[in-house]
């Protein structure tokens, strides 16, 4: 790459988050939507065990989460 090129996408990259960092606090009234279960990353616990439960027996392996047994998922 030319070092021109380089410093153009430092200059980009630099002014993108600058610009983030005036947007401001969360206000008291808006706490309420962030805590809902849709702005989670893992969502519902129950699906996530379900779909850990899938994975570990398609993979024929046990062990990292706590369930033990071969890949039948009979277990």
């Amino acid at each position: 790459m030319k070092p021109a090129f380089k410093k153009l996408m430092m200059l980009v990259a630099v002014a993108a988050l600058a610009g983030c960092s005036s947007l401001g606090q969360v206000q008291p009234w808006e706490k309420g939507n962030l805590a809902k279960a849709s702005m989670t990353f893992g969502g519902d616990p129950l699906d996530q065990a379900f779909v850990q439960h899938i994975y570990s027996s398609k993979e024929n392996s046990s062990g990292g989460y706590g369930v033990g047994g071969g890949g039948c998922g009979c277990n």
